[in-house]
């Protein structure tokens, strides 16, 4: 084989691959001592000139000579004989140069060479992705939609990296088809073996954060700053901000004229409900704003047991508690105290059936199933007991306690 032939695909990996030319001169020396070293035993004597633009290879072991019948190390010695083969004025003690065709290293070692150059290429290529996406790793990344599968979808970027989404990294009301642009944040790469996986979310708080950034430019400037931010993707969202400077109104520079701003960032998400809220270091203040929009009457807070109890009026429980238990649960995240709600004044039983507006349906008859179809009698059982007597999860059957919670004072 050829040094032009076996080096004519040097180019190609360079123009494929975007390798700058220093790289591939440092991938292929290394490659090229390698197959040296099972040849000869060290490549320490060996000079490699290349030049992967035209295509010249050259190789030239440096040898000493010594008298005709004293070598010993055959791969750094050369006999004087031998030597003036090569130049006939060569005396004992001179340093030979000679070179090295690719075809005495054997057909075996050349096949060999170009396995272990196309191994070493995408072994770089692979490194360079994961440090490029390693860098983006929370920040939103555009690509489009290759191949979906029953567990995720693969994306393809623009320079045909892969990049994953999986299902529960997705909006539940996500929907997309193959061609199909998607946003996300790079949320975790990788390296399985020596291939890069990328995982895209959808699903993550920090997308969301993300997201203002992009769509609020007080936001991007640094004049607002994104304290915290929890979600429960598809449906509601809470985020805390902040201004340093008295003269901007964080709260409605985020939202805009009638939602203007914040409109876009519920349309990507799905039309996730989007609760923004002032942040503030006073903590009894910071759980009556979180409850937004319920207005609460009382709040008292246990530090030491980060537990709030938070008294309403009748009417307002419901909006605290929301849908599904998901205002009560996002305010918890949010300030970081396990909340629970009273209505004020009422002291009597009341039919799980009255609360249909924060209780689904089926969860109200699968324990009306065993005999509890009362507030009282649900928080009088153990939420083990409830557990195995029933189909229900016990973060499904917490929910409903800390909601029925809200109809009794201690």
């Amino acid at each position: 084989m050829e040094n032009i032939a076996l080096i004519e695909s040097f180019s190609e990996f360079k123009d494929d691959k975007f390798i700058d030319r220093v790289t591939l001169m440092a991938i292929l020396e290394d490659v090229f001592r390698n197959a040296l070293k099972k040849k000869f035993g060290s490549d320490d004597n060996f000079d490699i000139i290349i030049n992967p633009d035209k295509g010249d290879l050259e190789i030239w072991r440096n040898r000493v000579v010594v008298e005709d019948g004293e070598v010993e190390e055959p791969n750094e010695q050369i006999s004087l004989s031998e030597a003036r083969k090569i130049e006939p004025d060569f005396e004992v003690g001179e340093d030979v140069s000679e070179e090295v065709k690719l075809i005495d290293l054997g057909r075996r070692a050349i096949l060999a060479l170009r396995q272990n150059l196309i191994s070493k290429i995408h072994e770089h290529d692979n490194t360079t992705i994961y440090k490029q996406f390693k860098d983006l790793e929370g920040e939103i990344y555009t690509a489009e939609v290759h191949h979906i599968r029953h567990k995720a979808i693969i994306l393809l970027d623009d320079e045909g990296n892969e990049i994953i989404l999986p299902k529960d990294k997705q909006i539940p009301s996500d929907f997309f088809r193959k061609g199909d642009n998607v946003r996300g944040i790079i949320e975790s790469v990788e390296l399985k073996g020596n291939k890069p996986m990328i995982i895209m979310s959808r699903t993550s708080p920090t997308f969301l954060e993300q997201l203002f950034f992009q769509e609020i430019p007080e936001v991007f400037d640094g004049l607002i700053t994104i304290k915290k931010a929890v979600r429960i993707p598809g449906e509601k969202a809470k985020v805390a901000v902040d201004s340093y400077d008295d003269r901007i109104d964080p709260v409605g520079a985020c939202v805009g004229m009638k939602g203007s701003r914040i409109h876009g960032i519920v349309r990507e998400l799905g039309n996730e409900n989007i609760d923004v809220i002032n942040w503030t270091n006073n903590p009894q203040l910071m759980v009556t704003r979180s409850l937004s929009p319920a207005r609460v009457s009382t709040v008292k807070l246990n530090d030491e047991n980060m537990t709030a109890q938070v008294y309403l009026k009748p009417e307002e429980v419901s909006k605290a508690i929301g849908r599904g238990g998901h205002n009560i649960r996002l305010a918890g995240q949010l300030t970081g105290y396990e909340i629970d709600v009273f209505r004020e004044g009422v002291e009597e039983d009341v039919e799980l059936t009255e609360f249909s507006d924060e209780i689904e349906a089926w969860i109200i008859e699968e324990l009306k199933k065993i005999g509890l179809d009362t507030a009282r009698s649900v928080l009088e059982q153990d939420v083990e007991d409830l557990v195995k007597r029933t189909d229900l999860e016990e973060e499904t059957i917490l929910d409903v306690v800390r909601i029925l919670k809200a109809e009794f004072e201690d």
